[in-house]
């Protein structure tokens, strides 16, 4: 039997970090020494609070159906959260809990494009962004953020890539790959464009507790209640409290937006994980002692080993801000090792100096890598220094 698949699925563009990760996979299973710098999850535990707090859920018997756009105490703890960090106020009916920010965004991107439809995304981006506009009937529409820039896009790039189709645009700060934050002014900015030319914002602030030095997170929507009224912010607890297995996300803002999205999860999922939702009640209330230590342990990593990647012979790096990713330009140090592009060198890497990254031509960036420091300061030193060497010694054999 030979069924057509759908043309929606056909038109995804495979994972390029899948061959990467595959391969990691099989060296590491033939006793291979590798170490893997690809992980977009914290390497620390739930936070013991939070499941003590699951598993007191199921022991009182809350293992049933709940709401579907989310529990009201949930509800309630987000809304807390929102004053507490931004100063901004959400009724219930603006608020839906998801199976992680993924899905909402996934949800969300379902109920506003119609086939055609434009969404403007910066580059470097995150990878499913695209991919889920596509999903959903739209079309993606590329601005670079260029590196002189920290990767940041300008008003004026904004206003030019806008067209009578563009329905929204996304922003995600800190950012994933780049760990690259928006200032109040330079979202002020980007928010006037939005606002004359009626466009969707949609903040993507998974990464907000993970910010180092002076920097401060802040959410466009808490610059201007025209602004708030324009955007709809997506986050959730699973980078803030080391949660990604749990899956609960939430998207705030426009109530007949989050209408419509709780409309369709109704019918996709029901309800988010009922135990994970106790849990994500507890992350927000509780003690929030161990989401500042995991955040002092990611600075603490950032500043010893990016003084030691841009020690690497062509290789250049924007300082991440937040977030728990370096991502270096590595297009000379393929070249001067005798590699045509960087999909290459990445490739040799894992083979050759048994280190893994992912190459940023799944970011929308083909000159750059992705490396996560969320790992161990002994790994994340020992990769680096594997990485220098790799490059000393390829490029000595290439000039020879």
């Amino acid at each position: 039997m030979v069924v057509e698949l759908a043309n929606r699925v056909k038109a995804l563009t495979p994972s390029t970090t899948l061959a990467i990760t595959a391969k990691a996979k099989e060296l590491k299973e033939q006793g291979e020494d590798v170490i893997g710098l690809g992980a977009g999850e914290p390497d620390f535990n739930t936070p013991q609070h939070i499941l003590d707090a699951a598993f007191q859920s199921m022991n009182e018997g809350h293992t049933k159906y709940t709401p579907s756009a989310g529990l009201p105490a949930l509800k309630k703890a987000i809304i807390n959260k929102f004053v507490e960090d931004q100063g901004l106020t959400f009724n219930p009916n603006e608020i839906i809990v998801g199976n992680g920010a993924k899905h909402v965004l996934y949800t969300l991107f379902q109920v506003v494009l119609n086939d055609g439809d434009e969404v403007i995304i910066p580059t470097p981006y995150w990878v499913s962004y695209p991919e889920q506009v596509k999903l959903a009937g739209g079309v993606p529409v590329y601005i670079e953020g260029f590196e002189k820039n920290q990767f940041k896009i300008t008003p004026e790039q904004l206003k030019k890539a806008i067209t009578k189709k563009t329905k929204a645009v996304i922003i995600n700060s800190p950012s994933n790959p780049t760990g690259v934050l928006y200032t109040a002014e330079e979202l002020l900015e980007i928010g006037k464009v939005c606002l004359e030319e009626n466009i969707l914002i949609v903040s993507d602030e998974i990464y907000e507790k993970l910010v180092y030095g002076e920097n401060k997170h802040i959410s466009i929507a808490q610059l201007s209640p025209e602004l708030k009224e324009q955007t709809i912010v997506i986050n959730g607890v699973s980078k803030s409290h080391s949660m990604t297995g749990w899956r609960i996300g939430y998207a705030a803002g426009n109530k007949n937006i989050i209408e419509a999205m709780t409309n369709l999860a109704s019918h996709s999922t029901s309800n988010p994980t009922t135990t994970a939702q106790y849990a994500a009640i507890a992350a927000y209330t509780g003690s929030q002692q161990p989401v500042e230590e995991m955040r002092k342990a990611f600075e603490e990593r950032l500043e010893i080993i990016f003084t030691k990647l841009v020690a690497i012979p062509g290789v250049t790096c924007v300082k991440p801000q937040g977030a728990f990713y370096l991502y270096p330009n590595v297009k000379k140090a393929a070249e001067i090792t005798g590699y045509q592009n960087v999909d290459a060198f990445v490739e040799a890497l894992l083979v050759d100096a048994k280190v893994a990254v992912i190459p940023g031509s799944g970011f929308g960036t083909p000159d750059n890598i992705r490396l996560s420091y969320a790992t161990s300061l002994t790994l994340l030193e020992k990769a680096v220094e594997r990485i220098h060497q790799f490059v000393v010694s390829k490029s000595s054999m290439v000039n020879h």
